[in-house]
């Protein structure tokens, strides 16, 4: 498959033909094994404390003659404390054992669980492969709500890693038809629903993704714009790629960038 290379203005320059990465089968379920692999690779391990609830100190007796035990009572074995007594009668709490009142959970999280979730080297790298065919897919990336020209997909010219200003990033994507798309990730976001009492108030949009050789300049320029990533096509994953385990994110690649996927032969 050929696709067009254009400048900044929108301008064809030349052609170039896409490597066989582009060409992979387009498969969902394999894209979403590597991308819930790498989250759960972020995921930090969580557990109770190994004396929560067992702080107190509780015990019942069962000693026909012991003034403080429970014999004779009529009353069920759990461990309780005593909190006043008046002469051989006790008024007692249950304690330390699951279901009552500051105890210890029955089953609480365990800090030895292991979160990771292991995906074969080649399982992984055909899950960046299919995303990758994806991104070149218009009707999967506008199954994701992305905004683009009609002319899309189309390659970048690498003069487009030279830019070091966000004016100037901001500029050369509306010049390329992609004002809709800013708009539509820069518009103010709306509320998570219960999301907001978890710490995460607002939703953030996925914006464009933009695939260069090098990252030093552009990466500086697009830090401030919300919504866009720039990444090092050596450094491609399937997250990156398909956000949320859903494939077909609105991807620019640099001349530059399909050049060391091509020579490189990454992903294979």
């Amino acid at each position: 498959m050929k696709l067009d290379i254009l400048d900044a203005s929108k301008n064809k320059t030349g052609e170039i033909k896409l490597p066989p990465q582009f060409e992979e089968e387009f498969r969902p379920d394999i894209i979403q094994r590597g991308v819930l692999a790498i989250q759960s690779h972020k995921r930090q391990g969580y557990a109770a404390s190994s004396e929560a609830g067992k702080r107190a100190s509780a015990k019942l007796s069962r000693r026909r003659r012991d003034y403080r035990g429970s014999y004779g009572i009529g009353i069920s074995r759990v461990p309780r404390k005593i909190m006043t007594r008046r002469g051989t009668r006790m008024n007692w709490v249950g304690a330390f054992a699951p279901g009552t009142v500051g105890g210890r959970r029955a089953h609480p999280p365990k800090s030895e669980k292991i979160w990771w979730k292991k995906i074969n080297q080649k399982e992984r790298a055909k899950a960046i492969r299919s995303a990758i065919s994806a991104t070149i897919m218009k009707d999967v990336v506008a199954q994701r709500g992305h905004l683009m020209p009609s002319n899309y997909p189309f390659i970048l010219d690498d003069k487009f890693e030279s830019i070091q200003k966000s004016k100037e990033l901001l500029s050369a994507l509306r010049g390329m038809g992609f004002e809709s798309e800013l708009s539509r990730v820069g518009e103010k976001s709306v509320r998570a629903g219960k999301g907001k009492s978890r710490g995460r108030k607002y939703k953030k949009k996925k914006g464009p993704l933009i695939v260069v050789s090098k990252t030093e300049r552009l990466m500086k320029a697009a830090s401030n714009i919300p919504g866009i990533d720039i990444v090092e096509v050596k450094s491609l994953n399937a997250e990156l790629l398909a956000p949320g385990a859903k494939a077909g994110r609105l991807t620019l690649w640099t001349k530059a960038a399909i050049d060391i996927l091509e020579k490189e032969n990454l992903f294979k």
